[in-house]
């Protein structure tokens, strides 16, 4: 058998080809995830108003997340006899947009290791088997007539012989993928410092602190 004739029948483009395809769809689909992530998460639907062909897009704002908290009043004077104690304690309401809180997945495939093995042996066997038989008995006539006795013989002989080849096959192949957290990109990045400025911090009445 020739070996390097197997070997080379081998379809070595699909064998590296395909992982290596496999990876770059998924970076692609890694990609859209980001982009689908962004807009689920980051903003509200656009908004589609008239008809065809006058129709208007609104695109949707950024979504954002709204709380209140408290912290000291710096211009309370607690020594001060007419000092109203309420005013101790004031409340602010904090927005801010959602993506600038949210860890954004955009991973990206750093390197990709394909090792492929293939191993092929033959081996040669032959087993040969003899069988050999015999056996006689004996028969002659006396003429003193004290009785009678009988002679015949047979002999044969077997052999077989089995032989041929065992080939053994082994291919393996193992794939290693690194994904890395890439850096953001510039766009994104400028987006993201664009929502940042956008958060605002504003001082609730004292009124409505205190019916709360």
């Amino acid at each position: 058998m020739n070996h390097g004739q197997e070997l080379s029948s081998i379809d070595f483009a699909a064998m590296i080809g395909g992982p290596l395809n496999a990876v770059v769809e998924a970076q692609a689909k890694s990609a859209m995830t980001t982009v689908d992530f962004i807009k689920q998460v980051g903003f509200e639907k656009d908004t589609v108003s008239g008809t065809v062909p006058n129709q208007t897009t609104t695109p949707g704002k950024a979504k954002t997340v709204v709380f209140a908290y408290d912290k000291a009043n710096p211009n309370f004077d607690a020594s001060a006899t007419t000092g109203d104690a309420s005013k101790a304690v004031l409340t602010y309401k904090l927005e801010v947009p959602t993506l600038a809180i949210t860890p954004i997945p955009y991973l990206r495939v750093e390197d990709v290791t394909i090792q492929f093995n293939a191993k092929i042996s033959s081996a040669t066997y032959e087993r040969n088997s003899t069988g050999e038989s015999y056996g006689g008995s004996v028969s002659a006539k006396a003429n003193w007539g004290w009785g009678s006795a009988r002679l015949s013989a047979y002999y044969s002989k077997r052999k077989t012989t089995n032989s041929g080849n065992q080939v053994n096959r082994t291919y393996s192949l193992d794939i290693k993928v690194h994904a890395v957290q890439d850096e953001i990109p510039a766009g994104l990045d400028r987006v993201l410092n664009i929502l940042e400025d956008s958060i605002t911090e504003t001082q609730l009445p004292t009124a409505a602190t205190s019916t709360n």
